[in-house]
C-alpha cells in the first residue's frame, strides 16, 4: 500500500508498527499452536492464517507508519526506496518488542495445551513460536535453511515492491494488504519446508526470547544443539537487500515514467508489508 504519509512523530508510527505486528504475530503464532499443541487444523491452516496475519496487521498500521512490520523490509525500504535511516532501529525495535508481546499473549493463552502436549517444553512445541530447520524433523542442516531464508525473503521484496509500484500493475490502495496476504500464503505453501519461512526478523527473534524467557530451555538452538538463533534474522536481511535490487535493475529501471507520484520525495512513498 503506497500513502502519502505527513509527519505522525516517529513515537506513533513505532506504535503502530508495534501494534501490527503483534496482530500479526497473534494469529501465526496462535495458529501453530492450536495445530501443533492442540491438533486442530493442518499446514494449510498455517499458511493461511500467518497470511490473514499480516494483511490484518497491514491495515491496523498502514496508514501511520506503512506497516513494514519486518527489519528486512524496513531495511530494504531504506536502501531501495529513500526511507529514513534514522527511523530503521526504532522501527526494527517496535517490530520485535510487538512480536515478542504477541508470543508471551501466545504462551500464557495455551499453557495448558501446551504443557499437556510436552510437558517439558522441548524442540516438540518450540516450532509453536520459533523456526527450525527442517521445521525441526526434516534433514535440513542450518545453512540449507540459511539459503532458504535468503530467497525466500528475496521472493517476498521482489513482489511487494511490485505490489505497492504505482508505476506497476498495483492493486488499489485498499487491496493491497489483501494480495501481501497471499503473497504471504503462497510463500507458506511453497517455501516453507526448509526453515519454516520466518522471512522477517522480528517474527522469529521476538517469539523466540519470549519462549526462552518462559521455559524453553533450547529456544536459541537447532534440533542438532547448535546455535540457530541468528539465522533468521541475518539470511532474511540478505534476501531482502537481494530481492529489493532485482526488482530495481531488472524491472523498475523499464517501467514507464511519468505518473504524478513519480515528482513526490521518496521518502514519502512507503509500501507496507
Amino acid at each position: 500500500m503506497v500513502r502519502n504519509l505527513k509527519a505522525r512523530g516517529l513515537g506513533g508510527e513505532m506504535a503502530a508498527e508495534f501494534v501490527g505486528t503483534m496482530i500479526l504475530i497473534l494469529f501465526g503464532c496462535g495458529v501453530v499452536a492450536q495445530v501443533v499443541a492442540a491438533g486442530i487444523g493442518d499446514h494449510d491452516s498455517i499458511a493461511w492464517a500467518w497470511g490473514l496475519g499480516v494483511t490484518l496487521g497491514v491495515y491496523v498500521a498502514s496508514r501511520i507508519s506503512g506497516a513494514h512490520l519486518n527489519p528486512a523490509v524496513t531495511i530494504a525500504l531504506a536502501v531501495f526506496k529513500g526511507f529514513e535511516w534514522r527511523k530503521v532501529a526504532p522501527y526494527a525495535l517496535a517490530q520485535t518488542a510487538g512480536a515478542f508481546v504477541a508470543a508471551l499473549l501466545v504462551r500464557w493463552n495455551y499453557t495448558e495445551v501446551l504443557n499437556a502436549k510436552d510437558p517439558g517444553l522441548t524442540i516438540k512445541t518450540q516450532g509453536v513460536f520459533s523456526t527450525l530447520p527442517g521445521n525441526g524433523t526434516l534433514p535440513v542442516g542450518d545453512w540449507g535453511a540459511f539459503r532458504d531464508q535468503i530467497i525466500g525473503t528475496a521472493i517476498l521484496l521482489i513482489v511487494l515492491f511490485a505490489i505497492t509500484d504505482l508505476r506497476n500493475t498495483s492493486p488499489g490502495a485498499n487491496l493491497a494488504p489483501v494480495v501481501v496476504g497471499f503473497l504471504v500464503v503462497a510463500i507458506g505453501m511453497a517455501w516453507g519446508t526448509n526453515a519454516g519461512y520466518a522471512i522477517n526478523p522480528a517474527r522469529d527473534f521476538g517469539p523466540r526470547l519470549a519462549s526462552w524467557l518462559t521455559g524453553y530451555d533450547t529456544a536459541f538452538t537447532d534440533q542438532y544443539g547448535f546455535p540457530y538463533w541468528w539465522i533468521p534474522i541475518v539470511a532474511p536481511v540478505i534476501g531482502a537487500l537481494v530481492g529489493g535490487a532485482i526488482y530495481k535493475f531488472l524491472i523498475e529501471r523499464f517501467l514507464p515514467a511519468g505518473d504524478p507520484l513519480d515528482a513526490m520525495p521518496a521518502k514519502d512513498l512507503e509500501p507496507a508489508a
